[in-house]
C-alpha cells in the first residue's frame, strides 16, 4: 500500500510586527532626547512670576554656575576671552538678545559684571532667565 508523504513546509516567521516595534522605539527615543536643553550644566534658576519672553531675535546664551564658572556655547570660558568673543559681534549685537542664565546662588556681583559686559559689547536687549514661580505674588 503506497501512502503519499506530505510535504513539510519550512517554518515562516513574520518580521513585520517586530520591525514596527523597533521603529516606534527609535522614534520615541529620538523625540524624547530633544527635550534636554542644557545637558551637563546644573543651573538652578531663580523663580519669578514674570511672563515668558517672545523670542523674535537671535540670542546669545551665557551660563553662570553657582561656583561662578562662565559658559559660552556650553563651553567653559574665562572672563577675558568672553569679553573678546562678545566684542566680535560688533554692530550686529544691537539686534541680538543677551540671555544670562545665572544660578540663584551665584553672587550678585558676578551677575552685574555679566550685565556690564553685555552693555559694553552693545547688546540691544538683556534678559535674565528665571523659572516660573508657583506662588502668586499678589
Amino acid at each position: 500500500m503506497g501512502f503519499r508523504r506530505r510535504s513539510v513546509e519550512a517554518p515562516h516567521i513574520d518580521l513585520t510586527p517586530m520591525i514596527d516595534v523597533v521603529f516606534l522605539l527609535l522614534i520615541f527615543f529620538m523625540i524624547s532626547t530633544t527635550f534636554i536643553e542644557n545637558p551637563g550644566l546644573m543651573i538652578d534658576l531663580p523663580d519669578s512670576s514674570a511672563q515668558p519672553l517672545r523670542q523674535d531675535k537671535q540670542e546669545i546664551r551665557i551660563y553662570l554656575t553657582a561656583e561662578g564658572e562662565i559658559y559660552f556655547k556650553r563651553q567653559p570660558i574665562s572672563l577675558s576671552v568672553l569679553t573678546e568673543k562678545l566684542a566680535d559681534f560688533g554692530p550686529a549685537a544691537k539686534q541680538m538678545i543677551f540671555l544670562l542664565m545665572a544660578d540663584k546662588k551665584v553672587l550678585h556681583g558676578k551677575v552685574i559684571q555679566m550685565m556690564d559686559l553685555a552693555r559694553a559689547a552693545g547688546f540691544g536687549q538683556l534678559v535674565i532667565a528665571t523659572d516660573k514661580s508657583e506662588i502668586n505674588p499678589e
